[in-house]
C-alpha cells in the first residue's frame, strides 16, 4: 500500500525508485499510466490530472514496460507495430535501440525468452513516441551487455527531451543511469540523492 506518496518526477531525467520487494514500485508506476487508480490523491501529468486525460491518449504519451510483458502477436515485427504502424527499417532500429540482434524481426514471440520478450514489449512502447518512459525491473533477466544496451537507450531517451521513471534492485544500473534516486519503503517515498549520472 502507498501511503502519504508525494513526488515530482522532473522532465528530460531519469528518475530510479528503489525499495524492498512489496513495497509498492509497481504499484507507483502502473498509477502513472491508470493502469491502476488510486484510492485517494492526484497524479498530474505536466499539471493536468491523469484521470482528466483520454486513457489512450495518456498511455501514448506514457509507456510502461512491465517486468513480465505480455506480447499479443506472432511475430515481433507485428508486435512492435501494435501501437503504431512503423516501417520495416523503423522495426530494425528499435530492435538495435533495445540490444537485440539484427533479423529478430522475424522471430516467433511465443519463442522468446522472458528477457527478450521484455526487450520486444520496450521496442514496442518507443514506437508511439512516448514522453515518458516507465520501466519496471528493465535490466532483472538480462545479462551485462544487454542491461547496457538499455542504459545506452535510457541516457539517449533523456538527451532527446524525453523522461524515465524506472523501478531497480540493480545499484549499479541506478547509479549509471539516474538522474535522483527515491526510495519506497513502509509506503513513503523519499529522495535519496542525487546519482549524478553525467554519462
Amino acid at each position: 500500500m502507498l501511503t502519504e506518496v508525494e513526488a515530482t518526477f522532473a522532465a528530460a531525467r531519469c528518475t530510479a525508485v528503489t525499495g524492498p520487494s512489496g513495497a509498492g514500485k509497481t504499484t507507483l508506476l502502473r498509477l502513472l499510466n491508470r493502469f491502476g487508480e488510486p484510492d485517494s490523491g492526484r497524479v498530474l501529468l505536466d499539471g493536468t490530472p491523469v484521470a482528466e486525460l483520454d486513457v489512450l491518449a495518456l498511455r501514448r504519451r506514457v509507456g510502461l514496460v512491465p517486468q513480465r510483458p505480455v506480447l499479443l502477436t506472432d511475430t515481433v515485427a507485428d508486435e512492435i507495430r501494435v501501437g503504431q504502424a512503423v516501417s520495416a527499417e523503423r522495426v530494425q532500429e528499435l530492435i538495435q535501440a533495445v540490444g537485440l540482434p539484427e533479423g529478430f524481426a522475424v522471430r516467433r514471440c511465443a519463442e522468446l525468452s522472458g528477457g527478450e520478450a521484455q526487450r520486444v514489449c520496450l521496442a514496442r512502447a518507443l514506437a508511439v513516441r512516448p514522453e515518458v518512459l516507465l520501466l519496471d525491473e528493465p535490466t532483472s533477466a538480462l545479462d551485462g551487455v544487454s542491461a547496457a544496451a538499455i542504459g545506452d537507450l535510457v541516457r539517449a531517451h533523456v538527451a532527446a527531451g524525453g523522461s524515465v521513471v524506472l523501478v531497480s534492485h540493480d545499484p549499479g544500473f541506478v547509479a549509471d543511469v539516474a538522474d535522483e534516486v527515491w526510495t519506497l519503503r513502509g509506503g513513503r517515498l523519499t529522495p535519496v540523492a542525487q546519482a549524478g549520472n553525467q554519462s
